[in-house]
């Protein structure tokens, strides 16, 4: 796709905002950084959430973790003070809050990532059932700095990043995506994350601070562990306190709020924990949606070929 095609749309999606092209092949001179999109990097391919079913899961881990539970005590309750009727009622409620939002959030497709393949260098994308896909090489991203100004907050500039793909077997029908929200994120922040998807796709899968290939995925590793899971919040901060333990040689190092937080975190462990199990079920569920042509692709001994080749 020449670059006046990627300008018409960006100016037509954007309103002519700012804009910088960033190539597949050359450098950004940003290090890479990962902006908590990321849903799976693993040696074959990387995949970034798309935004919209962020939260699967809460409900469900809101009711089962906190709601479920008081109505079960309640039921044992009423068990032991003999009112079987009250603690019939009160299981047939409790049991419902668990299971009703779980199958209800499960059956619910989550929209398939943008997955970039390092053994076919291809992107993927699929909307309304339609495979859209780009080789690697040679593709380009478009930057663009826009604001938005609100009574009360004033000019809160952002930056999106979209890439162009193709319609499988109609290589006229194009469409321009986003990798990732654009709110709060500046041009610098975008380069960086480009840089991210470069080092994976050209030197990855495992990549140091300045991108360049490693045998090590530490630094990988280091990006990706930012991105903090719901249960893994009391973890997080059970590691907040102990480096301040540790710093303050074990003087005066637990503050109020800090019990208050490591509390919270406590009670609300079974929810997070809930909220994670449900998304990773509705995942896995929805990663079976991909085309054959796709998911072959993702196999360690898969077709090598591109779709594009393929198209030909």
């Amino acid at each position: 796709m020449a670059l006046k095609d990627l300008r018409k749309q960006a100016n037509a999606k954007y309103g002519a905002p700012p804009t910088v092209v960033l190539r597949a092949d050359e450098p950004t001179g940003k290090a890479p950084l990962e902006l908590f999109i990321t849903d799976e990097h693993t040696e074959n391919y990387l995949t970034l959430k798309m935004s919209g079913d962020a939260e699967r899961g809460a409900m469900t881990g809101m009711l089962a973790g906190i709601a479920s539970p008081l109505g079960l005590l309640l039921s044992l309750w009423m068990a032991m003070e003999a009112e079987w009727a009250l603690a019939a009622l009160s299981l047939a409620i409790a049991i419902p809050m668990f299971v009703i939002p779980f199958l209800f959030e499960i059956s619910r497709p989550l929209p398939l990532p943008v997955l970039f393949n390092r053994r076919t260098r291809e992107v993927y994308f699929e909307k309304k059932g339609e495979l859209f896909h780009s080789p690697w090489d040679g593709i380009q991203a478009m930057a663009c700095e826009f604001q938005i100004v609100g009574p009360y907050t004033g000019g809160i500039g952002n930056t999106s990043l979209d890439i162009m793909l193709h319609r499988f077997c109609d290589p006229g029908n194009s469409l321009m995506i986003s990798l990732g929200s654009p709110i709060g994120k500046t041009l610098d922040m975008q380069k960086g994350f480009w840089e991210y998807i470069r080092s994976y796709m050209n030197n990855g899968p495992w990549f140091d601070e300045k991108g360049n290939h490693s045998q090590s995925d530490t630094f990988v590793k280091s990006q990706l562990n930012l991105n903090t899971k719901p249960s893994s919040f009391l973890a997080h901060w059970r590691k907040t306190i102990a480096d301040k333990k540790t710093a303050t040689n074990g003087k005066n190092y637990l503050s109020g709020m800090d019990a208050l937080m490591l509390l919270g975190h406590i009670m609300f462990y079974p929810t997070h924990w809930i909220q994670d199990f449900t998304y990773n079920i509705a995942k896995r569920k929805s990663r079976n949606r991909w085309p054959k042509v796709v998911l072959e692709r993702l196999q360690s001994d898969g077709p090598t070929t591109r779709l594009i080749d393929t198209e030909k």
